[in-house]
């Protein structure tokens, strides 16, 4: 299962390490979707800190960090942003985000 991040714990989370964290709403569609390849991506990626955010509750990080989309997915590399997906994604397609940060 994904961890959930807050505005509280999100440098925490991002600063080390390879992190996904999930931008999302429970009122939104595609994010519900996606949500279930989330929780299966953290229990296949056991090197990988991943996490959802949830946008409504969380709004100082997503105005520091501009996301005005949901479902928005960064991926972190030692607290750098690596990579940004803005929408749905197949599980393929988010391993693919992943693995490229691995080494």
């Amino acid at each position: 299962m994904a961890v959930k991040v807050t505005d509280v714990t999100y440098a925490n989370f991002t600063e080390n390490g390879v992190a996904l964290v999930d931008f999302w709403a429970q009122w939104c569609r595609p994010c519900l979707m996606l949500g279930p390849i989330i929780d299966e991506l953290s229990n296949e990626y056991t090197n990988v800190k991943i996490g959802k955010m949830d946008a409504d509750e969380n709004q100082d990080t997503m105005k520091l960090l501009g996301i005005r989309s949901i479902p928005t997915i960064l991926i972190y590399k030692n607290g750098e942003i690596v990579e940004k997906h803005v929408g749905s994604a197949s599980k393929s397609q988010l391993k693919s985000l992943i693995d490229k940060h691995l080494n």
